[in-house]
């Protein structure tokens, strides 16, 4: 790191603060909430446009996968097109995808525009969290991403509870439609209040006046490992993963390994790289990478596990299983403000997210130990131990990760850590899915051990229940296959159940095993007047 990235003076800001924060967050809101609020709506666009849930499924792939592509490269794009003109052409773009894909009269085409969607999407992200770490001064870093993460955690949080709500008191368009005035909104407010600063104003300039080519082998790379993962995590579970006897996972696992790796190597030696992987080379956020990586993981995979649990088990419609996961955004929301007063106090942020880390993991652990006999308000407090943890570590993940990276590397890194931060939330998503289907194999298996008839309690469970269905049906036969049926209803119960609470188990063991990447991070203090490189 140079002494001139070092003493690189810091812009001030143009407008107040707090308006600015006010108008980026909510584009940034916007965004994440589409990651999740069309995944309740999903059996009701299908069935809306005469498709199969499978197909249907596409709708969510295809803006993840354009999502991914542009993350990576939004510090690339603001450099070449400024800042503030790519953050509202990403504002206005999203929100006529928004309306086109409410539109939209077939399959095909509301996955062209979800194509749209997510490209101008990922763009929201980065750039608001940039405007942020550029409106306050060093010392109220922890005010800034509290702010941010009011928009990047409350929203997948209240996604299926809102996107429940949606399609069972009206139409799935107004899933996407919701967006339309919302947007209007955001791109008139950021274009009044957000300007870009000195420094990025030279950066652009410098930039112009090199002469360098488009990195098209670059970006290439990027799409063919971006998509390749995206529809590998996606599909892998239906197509049975490495077993796939068409090959098409293994295909997809070779395109990504193969793709990731030239992607890195290409992107090293290339003057003006489209992906920058500079800055992971800064101790503090690579290992905050990670720290997100696992944490968006988790929330995701369990915010995927508990709806499933509830609705399979427990008969809860969507709306209802939102109202029960609902209250912990409420908790969430009452825990920031904390954390960013604790942050501008001078602390340490490692304690913080070590703290976070070890609440999630209590969170997960507690849910674990539930059974079939519970209330909705037992089901409440876990899930908000979960939020409050995440909530607790994510401001201080974001204030340590950006300390000690160098102001020309800040737009590269934003772009990467909000990369990694929607790709833990699709390995979360998929990581649930499959842990439930395999664990829940497992224990239908074992919990068949011991059910044949020379068991006693097996004897007396299927003769009760044959007098029973013999009062109801007056046929002995039937009965006999009745009472079996319900003993294979209650092993299929109790083995999904059994399945589920796995998941969070495991889910709790990924909190602790993150604990020791914190001790690997340097002090992380945001002070008044510190050098950005100073230990």
């Amino acid at each position: 790191m140079t002494e001139a990235a070092l003493s690189l003076p810091r812009p001030k800001a143009a407008m107040n603060p707090w308006v600015v924060a006010a108008a980026v967050v909510v584009p940034t809101f916007m965004e994440v909430l589409d990651t999740t609020i069309a995944v309740v709506a999903l059996r009701y666009i299908v069935g809306g446009l005469s498709a199969t849930v499978i197909d249907g499924e596409w709708v969510l792939t295809s803006y993840l996968a354009a999502n991914a592509i542009i993350l990576p490269i939004t510090g690339w794009l603001s450099n070449r097109f400024g800042r503030r003109n790519y953050f509202l052409a990403s504002i206005a773009v999203f929100t006529l995808a928004s309306g086109l894909c409410g539109m939209a009269t077939s399959l095909s085409q509301l996955i062209l525009f979800r194509v749209i969607q997510g490209l101008a999407g990922g763009g929201l992200q980065p750039s608001s969290q940039g405007v942020l770490l550029d409106a306050f001064p060093r010392e109220r870093q922890g005010v800034a991403m509290t702010l941010f993460g009011l928009a990047a955690l409350i929203a997948p949080v209240v996604g299926p509870t809102l996107g429940g709500w949606i399609t069972d008191n009206y139409e799935w368009r107004w899933v996407f439609y919701i967006n339309v005035p919302v947007g209007l909104l955001a791109f008139a407010a950021c274009y009044a209040v957000v300007h870009d600063p000195d420094y990025l104003t030279t950066q652009r300039a410098e930039q112009r006046g090199r002469a360098s080519r488009f990195d098209s082998i670059g970006l290439s790379l990027l799409v063919i490992t971006m998509v390749s993962w995206e529809v590998m995590l996606s599909k892998g579970e239906e197509w049975n993963w490495l077993g796939d006897v068409f090959g098409r996972i293994q295909t997809l696992l070779t395109l990504f390994i193969v793709g990731l790796g030239g992607l890195i190597v290409w992107e090293m030696h290339h003057k003006s790289p489209v992906v920058n992987f500079r800055p992971l080379g800064e101790r503090n956020f690579s290992a905050c990478c990670i720290i997100i990586f696992g944490a968006y993981a988790v929330l995701y995979g369990a915010s995927t596990s508990l709806p499933g649990l509830l609705q399979s088990l427990f008969g809860y419609n969507a709306e209802l299983s939102g109202l029960v996961m609902s209250p912990a955004g409420f908790f969430a929301v009452l825990t920031l403000p904390v954390v960013g007063r604790v942050l501008g106090r001078q602390t340490d942020a490692r304690w913080m997210i070590l703290t976070g880390l070890l609440v999630m993991a209590a969170g997960n652990y507690w849910m674990s130990q539930l059974n079939l006999d519970i209330s909705p308000g037992q089901v409440v407090w876990p899930r908000v131990v979960l939020i409050v943890g995440l909530a607790i570590c994510f401001a201080p993940a974001n204030v340590a990760a950006y300390l000690y990276t160098p102001m020309e590397l800040r737009g590269a890194a934003v772009g990467l850590l909000s990369l990694l931060r929607n790709e833990g939330g699709s390995v979360g998503t998929s990581l649930s899915q499959a842990l439930q289907d395999h664990r829940e194999q497992f224990h239908t298996l074992r919990l068949g051990e011991y059910l044949d008839p020379f068991n006693p309690a097996v004897h007396s469970f299927t003769e009760q229940s044959k007098a029973f269905f013999l009062q109801q049906t007056g046929d002995p036969a039937l009965s006999q296959q009745l009472a079996w049926q319900a003993l294979e209803n209650l092993r299929q119960q109790q083995a999904s159940s059994l399945a589920y609470f796995d998941c969070f188990w495991i889910f709790a063991v990924i909190m602790i095993a993150l604990v020791p990447v914190v001790l690997l991070m340097k002090r992380s203090v945001a002070e008044k007047g510190a050098r950005v490189g100073v230990e």
